[in-house]
């Protein structure tokens, strides 16, 4: 029988490479929009002979509600949020209200539309529910490299709104028998990436200085370290997670860092340009409370669920800026498109 997966968010970078690798599976694949019968965004544009839309939004529970009982999904993964963490200082509530509430709506959604009451039940059978958590929950971090069971201390709106969400995830696992999983997601790209975040942001960057189109490029903190892995290769493990015989949270990531230096560095080597010369350090950029150093220690996904990231940090870097260099030879619009590699 073909499965069915309801998925949040299926306009973003995580939701169009979801839904590529669960039609590839074989599934029947349904995006919640907000409102819009045909959305125009390039990322879901060439998937949308293939994937069904219902209308629905993470603000409003009963929209939430009506979508499940029209999809009848066997898995649900919630990829929907505010998820630029700068944009989360200056739309505090707006963050709170999606990112964090918007997960206490889909999980009543799914417990109502399951019948599930106040007593623990059992799994099997039931709407499995993902969450997609991230790892600007451990903010500033107590230990290197960051697990499972390393405490959250978020440094924004949005790293509070994630770890509120993990937590009701858990809740509703532990206390209605839910099938429940949270990816706690370190920083995964591609060129499928906002062009407002850092990763994006450079490759264009390097791109538009390449071919002549800028002169310089603004960023802030450049020594903050990151564990960047390829978009592509960690919706596999939302997957993974989803068809495991038992519900458990994993830290998904590469587990080694590099700095935004090092990124730029790699960005701007692609196209043999020095980055020294272009690069402009703006401290008006820098968050008004860093994170500096997310690490991930994957192991407990490799033993358990088989999953490794297959493309390099390198291989990532040079992967979005020969998209970008041909998007913008090709006259497209970055801020309002991203490339299909």
């Amino acid at each position: 029988m073909t499965r069915r997966a309801l998925l949040t968010g299926i306009t973003g970078q995580d939701g169009s490479y979801l839904a590529e690798h669960l039609l590839s599976e074989g599934y029947e694949v349904w995006g919640l929009v907000r409102g819009q019968a045909n959305p125009r965004v390039p990322r879901v544009r060439r998937l949308l002979q293939d994937v069904r839309l219902v209308r629905g939004d993470l603000l409003d529970q009963g929209s939430l509600i009506s979508a499940v009982e029209k999809v009848q999904p066997d898995e649900v993964y919630n990829l929907g949020a505010i998820s630029f963490v700068p944009m989360s200082w200056e739309q505090a509530e707006l963050t709170a209200e999606v990112t964090g509430m918007g997960v206490l709506r889909m999980l009543e959604a799914i417990r109502v539309c399951s019948g599930i009451t106040g007593s623990r039940g059992s799994a099997d059978g039931q709407i499995r529910f993902y969450q997609a958590s991230s790892s600007e929950m451990f903010g500033q971090v107590r230990e290197t490299p960051q697990t499972e069971r390393t405490p959250f201390h978020p440094r924004s709106p949005y790293g509070v709104a994630k770890t509120y969400g993990h937590f009701l995830t858990q809740n509703y696992r532990e206390s209605y028998g839910m099938f429940a999983v949270s990816g706690i997601l370190f920083n995964h790209e591609s060129p499928r990436r906002g062009a407002e975040f850092v990763t994006r942001k450079v490759s264009l960057g390097a791109a538009r200085i390449k071919l002549g189109m800028a002169t310089e490029l603004r960023l802030g903190n450049l020594e903050a370290r990151r564990d960047w892995g390829y978009a592509g290769d960690f919706v596999r493990a939302m997957h993974m997670m989803m068809t495991a015989e038992t519900a458990e949270d994993y830290v998904i990531g590469t587990g080694r860092t590099h700095s935004v230096r090092e990124l730029v560095e790699a960005a701007f080597g692609a196209v043999g340009l020095d980055w020294e010369r272009y690069v402009v350090h703006d401290r008006s950029l820098h968050r008004p409370a860093e994170v500096d150093l997310l690490c991930a220690d994957p192991k407990k996904a490799r033993t358990q669920l088989g999953w490794e990231p297959t493309v390099s940090f390198e291989e990532l870097v040079a992967m979005m800026v020969e998209a970008d260099l041909r998007l913008l030879s090709d006259g497209g619009d970055p801020d309002q498109c991203s490339p299909w590699p």
